[in-house]
């Protein structure tokens, strides 16, 4: 193996993965995504990330305006680069079954740069259980010998037929025929049967699988990595991390007990250490509870597994 690829990262491994289904008519809406993308990372290092440090570090000393940040939500990547590991909590994916679903909220979001939650968010769950991510990697495992079959490659199909074939700019994607469409299907097929034969990799994709905790301290998940917790469910893996990027208002006041600085921080970091996930239905859930599915056996993929390709 050449030095090159030994210094790929699994990140960059999943990316690499797309990079035959790109197009040249993408070429120049995937480089406006990218620069849109780079300016607003370059304005949060420059500008964003200085200003919430310092104000963080006030927070932490216990200087004026620091009570104030408390209040506006402190910064989550302040926090972040304290705790790191320390939010991360290791969790039994099948049950992880509740994600936040802010239609019951009238679609009212905090902000992701806050780390403190105020509001009802956490009494609207989606059930991940019948969400498209788990649907759509259930299908591909359902009908691996024959992808065709599977829904999204109906889908796909119908939109190649009617002349307006599935594009997304930000990878450089575009479906623009059945041999596409069919490679892009086994791309996943092939991360779930590299997972389950090799496990969870943290590193991989572009973002970790967070969670924000409720005001009882129970973890929802949010809208990161929701196809690689599909797989882990699917799969039946006994275990696999999630990052925990919020918390509710109220369970930050319980936890941290009037303490504030590092010592409230501490304060996070050990209850963090009991947190599980939120199996049960929200008040403000905006659809109906279905109850529970049957998971399919806990397995390991064989090398022999066919598709079409």
């Amino acid at each position: 193996m050449s030095s090159r690829h030994c210094h790929t990262s699994p990140a960059s491994r999943d990316e690499n993965a797309f990079a035959g289904l790109d197009s040249d008519r993408l070429r120049w809406p995937r480089r406006r995504v990218r620069f849109q993308e780079w300016l607003k990372l370059t304005f949060r290092q420059q500008v964003g990330i200085p200003f919430e440090e310092f104000w963080f570090q006030r927070w932490l000393k216990g200087q004026p305006g620091g009570a104030r940040l408390e209040e506006m939500g402190l910064p989550r990547r302040s926090i972040e680069k304290r705790l790191g590991d320390q939010l991360i909590v290791h969790i039994n994916p099948r049950d992880m079954i509740r994600d936040v679903n802010f239609k019951g909220v009238g679609g009212v979001r905090p902000s992701t740069s806050a780390f403190i939650w105020d509001g009802e968010w956490d009494d609207s769950r989606g059930d991940l259980r019948r969400g498209s991510r788990y649907e759509f990697i259930t299908d591909l495992d359902e009908h691996r010998h024959d992808l065709t079959l599977t829904q999204r490659f109906q889908e796909h199909a119908a939109r190649l037929r009617a002349g307006t074939p599935w594009a997304s700019p930000h990878e450089g994607i575009l479906l623009d025929s059945e041999a596409k469409i069919l490679a892009y299907l086994n791309i996943y097929l092939d991360f779930l049967d590299d997972m389950a034969r090799h496990g969870f990799d943290a590193d991989r994709g572009k973002d970790a699988l967070g969670v924000v905790v409720t005001r009882e301290g129970h973890l929802l998940k949010i809208n990161r990595g929701l196809h690689r917790l599909a797989m882990a469910q699917r799969v039946g893996l006994p275990s696999i991390p999630v990052v925990v990027r919020a918390v509710h208002r109220q369970w930050w006041d319980r936890v941290t007990a009037g303490t504030t600085g590092q010592e409230a921080l501490d304060q996070l970091a050990q209850a963090l250490k009991t947190c599980t996930p939120e199996m049960r239905p929200g008040r403000l859930d905006p659809g109906t509870e279905q109850g529970p599915i049957q998971w399919p056996r806990p397995r390991v993929a064989s090398s022999s597994d066919t598709r079409v390709t």
